[in-house]
């Protein structure tokens, strides 16, 4: 088996790394300020979130919406350990510890997948309220979120609105409410640092759009919220960036509009369905066209195609050849995608893109080049698999999506 691009678990709340993260290396692509840039007293400049909102001080921000936020904290019983747990505290002595948050008056409250990940019992409360049970609606561990519901009469929660993550712009100012280790109630503040990032889910599929802060975020923050100057919520707290050891100021957070579309499903009966097509591949680049004479400067080379899954079914053939490039694993000879329901592929994220925005059963022309020649397949989207594989894991070019969809 090939062996794939690096990757590592990145903290107690976090993992995955993208391949913009040199592990070990401490560099990222994009830059960002110091965490806690911003004092408690500044003014903080309305982002395109806010829907017309008047900004708000980061003090006036946490005492608007402290009283939404919980700490959550969840019995776990599993016979392996989780990706996500046993590293700097998060889950100890089998419990699992995080934040989440309100988002209604009916004792709704969202958090991280992985926080709640087997659980037998959860329990919530305020920073400075009782601790109560809460029921697990359901869980999209795709998208790391889960949703929780405690008894109305329970908690005096305040909903914190969800705002739009789709207008977020790189700088806008961001307040971060969680309990880092177990301190309740913690505010940290920083920017948006960086949009559209991939992560990396407890299921090994990655998640998209996904929003980069330099915000102070550390085990425990799971599943809080990350609020706009407006005070509204434009992501889920999930993972940081530890190229050694501990937080170095890079967080992401899951973006709100893939929360409200997950919500709404998890509302109707628990769970999630995503189209599925089951193959890897690597994005073709110019230098690695030119050093392996492949037939197109451009597409998608498949590194591996899951046995009986919709690609295997529609014919897509992945390559045997090994090679090293840059001291990763690379297949040749395999198909080369160039076309995906009508849209010309110039990458394996177009392709996990055009897959995530079609449904189970859909069936999707596929383009594919092999050995120069160019053939029109047809796949059958299945529902996705609630984990990867990891036995038909392969490397891939594009880091940012290593195990394709």
């Amino acid at each position: 088996m090939s062996k794939p691009f690096p990757s590592a678990i990145l903290g107690g709340i976090v993992v995955a790394a993208a391949g913009w993260i040199a592990i070990g290396a401490g560099w990222i692509e994009a830059e960002s300020n110091p965490p806690g840039g911003l004092a408690a007293t500044s003014r903080l400049t309305e982002p395109a979130s806010g829907d017309g909102g008047d900004s708000r001080t980061v003090a006036g921000i946490y005492d608007a919406t402290r009283r939404g936020v919980v700490n959550v904290t969840a019995r776990v019983e599993r016979s392996e350990p989780s990706p996500f747990g046993d590293l700097f505290g998060e889950r100890q002595g089998g419990t699992s510890s995080g934040s989440g948050f309100a988002i209604d008056d009916e004792g709704r409250i969202l958090t991280n997948a992985h926080v709640v990940e087997g659980a037998t019992n959860i329990e919530v409360k305020l920073g400075e309220g009782r601790q109560v049970k809460a029921e697990l609606v359901g869980t999209d561990v795709s998208s790391d979120l889960a949703l929780l519901r405690a008894k109305r009469s329970d908690l005096r929660l305040t909903p914190i609105p969800l705002g739009d993550s789709q207008k977020v712009e790189v700088g806008d100012p961001v307040v971060a409410i969680g309990n880092p280790f177990g301190l309740d109630n913690t505010v940290t503040a920083g920017i948006v640092s960086a949009l559209q990032r991939r992560i990396q889910a407890p299921n090994g599929f990655s998640i998209a759009d996904v929003i980069q802060t330099d915000a102070s975020i550390n085990p425990g923050n799971s599943g809080g919220p990350l609020i706009d100057g407006s005070g509204r919520v434009i992501g889920i707290n999930s993972q940081i960036a530890t190229p050694g050891e501990g937080s170095v100021g890079i967080g992401f957070a899951v973006p709100s509009s893939t929360a409200k579309k997950v919500i709404k499903d998890l509302e109707g009966d628990g769970k999630v369905e995503r189209a599925y097509l089951g193959i890897t591949g690597a994005t073709i680049t110019d230098d690695l066209a030119e050093a392996f004479n492949l037939a197109a400067e451009r597409g998608v080379l498949v590194q591996s195609v899951v046995d009986g899954g919709p690609a295997d079914d529609a014919g897509v053939r992945a390559g045997r050849t090994q090679v090293s490039v840059d001291g990763a694993d690379l297949v040749l000879g395999g198909d080369i995608i160039v076309e995906v329901a009508g849209r010309k592929i110039t990458s394996m994220e177009q392709v996990v893109d055009a897959v995530d925005k079609r449904a189970p059963g859909d069936k999707v022309d596929i383009i594919v080049l092999r050995r120069g020649d160019r053939r029109k397949l047809e796949a059958e989207l299945e529902n996705r698999p609630q984990n990867i594989d990891r036995n038909r894991e392969s490397s891939s070019q594009d880091p940012e999506s290593p195990f394709g969809n």
